[in-house]
């Protein structure tokens, strides 16, 4: 991505897992932070602060921006939700893309692209442990209270459209990479979740940050993709960590302890990323011992 395709770029969620290697990945631009916290704004980057699920003067700092990056939300697994939990995950995605569009809706300048997280958790969980049908952008949403979530979310970003923005929904996996991410709960000695044959979708932190600095640019990136390099089951998923496979967290005890947090653990879906293919994206690490590797590295 060079300079002179978006030079302005505001980007939410700047100070976190995939915002701070995004931030570093654009270096040259001129990136602006919308953050609560301005200190802890990545360096190189212009703070603004911005409390996202509130219309305010920070909606200002949009008017003239060339591109947006949404990224900011609550932590999905921290915590165990109750109802009070699962609102504020929706309310910190929901809310602040409904934001966004309001602040890009009074813009005189208004962006050319609008980026927006999303996941996996989009589609419906597979209908037995055994199945292995491939799950990819044309396929319907499920009914999991994560499934709805990414739908609004989604809907929300998309309404930016009825202004001339491009908008692309990036249905991102695991993503794997050193310094924080899943993987950074998955180092302990226990990786089996269940009988382990859920299918996980995964996907290195260099190649998230890559397509969305493609997003950016690329005018074909529109509407939803999976961002995703492949799908592996469970049990060998802990394998590739190194793992004993007969080491393993019982599904009863994770509902235990978890609640409704458990479901997405002990569960998934083969996700594919089809329109990436399409399009000629390529992977730097399309292995995942590659990518393992420099995650843990």
């Amino acid at each position: 991505m060079s300079p002179a395709d978006a030079k302005k770029i505001a980007i939410t969620g700047a100070t976190g897992f995939i915002g701070r290697a995004l931030v570093a990945e654009l270096r040259g631009h001129d990136v602006l932070a919308l953050t609560r916290d301005p200190a802890r704004a990545p360096a190189g980057t212009t703070a603004v602060r911005a409390d996202l699920e509130t219309p305010g003067p920070w909606q200002d700092a949009l008017d003239g921006v060339d591109a947006i990056v949404h990224l900011a939300g609550e932590p999905i697994a921290d915590k165990r939700w109750d109802a009070r939990r699962k609102q504020l995950l929706r309310d910190s995605r929901i809310e602040t893309a409904r934001t966004i569009v309001e602040a890009i809706a009074r813009a005189t300048h208004k962006p050319r692209v609008l980026v927006s997280a999303s996941g996996v958790d989009y589609y419906a969980y597979a209908s037995g442990m055994l199945e292995d049908d491939e799950v990819t952008e044309r396929d319907p949403p499920g009914e999991s209270f994560l499934a709805r979530l990414c739908r609004d979310w989604e809907a929300e970003a998309r309404g930016a459209e009825a202004y001339g923005v491009r908008v692309a929904c990036m249905r991102t996996g695991i993503v794997l990479g050193p310094g924080g991410g899943a993987l950074a709960k998955m180092r302990g000695p226990i990786a089996r979740l269940g009988n382990g044959l859920q299918w996980m979708s995964w996907i290195a932190l260099a190649d998230v940050v890559r397509a969305y600095a493609t997003a950016l640019v690329d005018a074909r990136y529109t509407g939803p993709f999976n961002l995703v390099t492949d799908s592996i089951r469970n049990i060998e998923f802990a394998a590739a960590l190194g793992k004993p496979r007969w080491l393993g967290a019982p599904g009863f005890a994770l509902r235990l302890a978890l609640g409704e947090l458990a479901e997405p653990l002990l569960n998934g879906r083969r996700v594919v990323p089809a329109r990436l293919r399409e399009l000629g994206f390529t992977w730097q690490y399309p292995k995942l011992v590659d990518a393992l590797a420099v995650a843990l590295s």
